[in-house]
């Protein structure tokens, strides 16, 4: 099997043009997998440390000092990589060496391996012998904390297809309801600028309602029923608006408040009145009761935890517990390392958690979650709609296409 001779990393910057690290590890004196950290926004209490002290280069001088543990082990054994990187720093949430330099350096090395062994890097990444393929899942309208002020409260609104047949008819009417959008919000507001978000959602001046209201109408406007060939998403991203002191969402550019019966109801009419397949984080981070009260009222609804449980997989064996989700983020670098993640996808997979394998905001042309998607079995991709960071994860599905071992789109 291929052996690592070289590890080395940099800073670089990434779509926000925030500095980050980014790792190639070299296999055999020639195969090279580059790494780019991605990193979020909208940060979970309980999410890996990115970075010791919040610096990139605090984690790129301990991967210096620490190169030589590297050198010699199997480019293809995650297991042994995870533990080399965890003899470094056995805090629970990396907080010594960053989950970003964790996260870089386990994915570089399985893509060293996977061009070592000359396979894609989602076989090398599972024992599976067929594939589906997760439903892109797109920004198209954005607020919270991804947008500026004026824009709504609530994070993102998402169009994912679910009644296509093939990976490329998804991506397509996810970028024919985004430019549709557009032409809406420039009817309804002709000053718009065509601002956009840090995922490349519209990022327009609307409350909430109005917001919504807006996106099925640009879906309706293309003969789409939502529901049928189109459904919407939407991650409230409720963390951000809940005030610990108050014990009250706070929604401070829509100017209400609520209480936790009052977001539980909400949400319970958005779902509704839209028909969603997908909310996201509707309550805050640590409301596992008020989660489990949503799920059971939709169980036709991916009820996600991100924030509730951050792709950490003690926290979903809590959310599972109680009923909190039928769905979850998965976030490599929330939990850190790859294995961490997969371990997170293991326990998922295993209670019928449906999985939904997602970017960050700040994001890199790396296209890895495409493949850790697939290898994953994850139900949905979260990668966004526009922007060259999010087009790289969606042309990389399309090349993808062209394997054997992927057929048809997964079952929602």
């Amino acid at each position: 099997m291929p052996k690592i001779t070289s590890i080395e990393g940099r800073i670089i910057y990434n779509s926000r043009g925030s500095k980050t690290i980014e790792v190639d590890v070299t296999s055999e004196n020639k195969f090279l997998g580059r790494v780019c950290a991605p990193s979020g926004a909208s940060v979970g209490k309980y999410e890996a440390v990115s970075f010791p002290n919040e610096k990139p280069e605090e984690s790129l001088r301990i991967l210096n000092e620490n190169s030589q543990k590297f050198i010699g082990l199997e480019s293809s054994d995650l297991k042994t990589v995870h533990e080399t990187l965890r003899s470094i720093d056995q805090s629970p949430n990396y907080s010594k060496i960053g989950g970003a330099l964790a996260f870089t350096v386990t994915i570089a090395s399985m893509e060293s391996a996977s061009k070592s062994l000359d396979k894609p890097l989602f076989q090398i990444l599972s024992s599976e012998s067929s594939f589906k393929f997760p439903f892109p899942l797109g920004n198209i309208l954005g607020g919270g904390a991804h947008a500026g002020p004026g824009t709504p409260d609530i994070q993102e609104i998402l169009i994912c297809a679910i009644g296509a047949k093939t990976i490329r008819d998804a991506i397509e009417t996810n970028l024919s309801v985004h430019k549709e959008l557009r032409r809406v919000l420039e009817k309804e507001d002709p000053s718009f600028t065509n601002g956009r978000g840090d995922e490349g959602g519209w990022a327009p001046k609307l409350e909430n309602i109005k917001a919504l209201e807006l996106s099925a109408k640009a879906c309706e406007n293309l003969g789409f029923t939502l529901g049928k060939e189109v459904a919407l998403g939407v991650d409230f991203a409720a963390s951000t608006q809940w005030s610990e002191e108050r014990q009250k969402y706070v929604y401070e550019r829509a100017g209400f408040v609520n209480s936790s019966e009052q977001q539980i109801e909400f949400a319970t009419n958005i779902i509704q009145k839209y028909k969603l397949i997908y909310a996201e984080d509707a309550v805050h981070e640590e409301a596992f009761d008020d989660m489990a009260e949503l799920t059971a009222k939709f169980p036709d609804t991916l009820v996600t935890g991100d924030d509730l449980t951050v792709t950490n997989k003690d926290i979903l064996t809590k959310a599972i517990k109680s009923k909190s989700c039928n769905a979850a983020i998965l976030k490599v670098n929330q939990a850190g390392s790859l294995y961490d993640a997969f371990e997170f996808a293991k326990v998922a997979n295993q209670n019928n958690i449906k999985l939904i394998t997602s970017h960050r905001s700040g994001e890199s042309i790396d296209s890895h979650i495409s493949h850790i998607g697939l290898a994953t079995k994850s139900k949905m991709l979260k990668v966004g709609i526009v922007g060259g960071e999010r087009i790289a994860k969606l042309n990389e599905l399309i090349r993808l296409s062209e394997h054997d071992l992927i057929r048809g789109m997964a079952e929602i």
